[in-house]
């Protein structure tokens, strides 16, 4: 249709100057039908000359971005699967997962070839999945886990909030390093004294309002169990007890251990912490622990499996999401 445009104008003129040599209203009205015509029949061929064009090059786009990844062995964006050489640069292959007893050894390993210090601190990173149902997500929360080896020398600094004389006599011969009822509200708040941790009976919490920004995370709560009647068990439990936060919304990075100590210990304090982790779990979602890495002081990041601390239906879950 393009291609007749040319002629349709030549025929056009000659009509034209046909019309104009008749007079009246009826050469005007003809003459104005005919161009009407011809600039219908022009855009008409232009729209259909355009969409051709735009499908063609439509089925052209389509072609080029189907890829065939057939026999293809290499992950999008790297080089290969696995490294053929000892030395490589990193970030072009991906990142190996190591089982937890492997991941140990190897922290061992690298702080006898880099001649760092024997006794350095083993570190746990961990990333949690907070969402819930309905763009809802799971509270950062603080908490407290007995580890089955301490790798502390010193024991935590426990304060007892009591006014009740025999109360304070237990918590006493239980080592509470402070014991005391409001009076000691004026000496925390101008840093005086200082604890790791802070216990109190039901009754005083009305009295240790003030001390509420003061304390922040560490302020006695029932939820916590730091709040209670059994004085010997709660100031037991946190002498000995380790904390961990959830930090930046969903990360947990907190010391498990030392480098000196046995593989089994290190892998025992390691469980621990992640099981106490689980138990925040909501009962809504099968796992919430995306993924987890464990490194030394002076050492890179190792990721290690979750299938040695994880139930049937938790790998299930971890592996879909890595």
């Amino acid at each position: 249709m393009a291609a007749l445009i040319p002629q349709f104008k030549q025929v056009l003129g000659r009509c034209h100057s046909l019309v104009l040599n008749n007079s009246g209203q009826r050469s005007t009205w003809t003459s104005y039908m005919l161009r009407k015509q011809y600039y219908a029949s022009e855009g008409t061929a232009s729209k259909r000359f355009t969409s051709q064009q735009k499908k063609k090059k439509g089925d052209k786009t389509k072609a080029e971005k189907t890829v065939n990844d057939t026999g293809k062995s290499n992950p999008y964006g790297l080089i290969s699967s696995k490294p053929v050489d000892d030395v490589y640069v990193t970030r072009f292959y991906p990142k190996p997962i190591y089982d937890v007893a492997t991941a140990v050894d190897l922290l061992k390993r690298y702080q006898q070839l880099d001649f760092t210090d024997h006794n350095q601190a083993v570190y746990l990173d961990l990333k949690l999945d907070m969402n819930l149902e309905k763009k809802k997500k799971v509270e950062p929360f603080v908490n407290t886990v007995c580890l089955p080896y301490p790798f502390k020398a010193e024991k935590n600094k426990v304060l007892m909030f009591t006014e009740n004389t025999e109360e304070a006599k237990v918590a006493e011969k239980h080592g509470a390093v402070f014991v005391g009822g409001s009076e000691l509200i004026e000496k925390i708040l101008e840093d005086e004294i200082q604890a790791d941790f802070y216990v109190a009976v039901p009754e005083m919490l009305p009295k240790l309002l003030p001390l509420k920004n003061k304390l922040r995370k560490k302020f006695p709560k029932s939820k916590r169990g730091s709040v209670g009647r059994d004085i010997p068990k709660m100031i037991e439990h946190f002498k000995n007890s380790h904390e961990y936060m959830v930090e930046r919304e969903c990360y947990i990075f907190s010391q498990i251990a030392t480098l000196d100590m046995p593989q089994e210990q290190i892998i025992a304090n390691m469980s621990s912490v992640i099981k106490d982790v689980f138990s925040h779990k909501p009962a809504s979602t099968d796992s919430s622990l995306e993924r987890a890495f464990m490194c030394s002081a002076t050492s890179e990041s190792l990721w290690i499996k979750l299938e040695y601390f994880l139930s049937p239906t938790q790998t299930v879950a971890s592996a879909a999401a890595q």
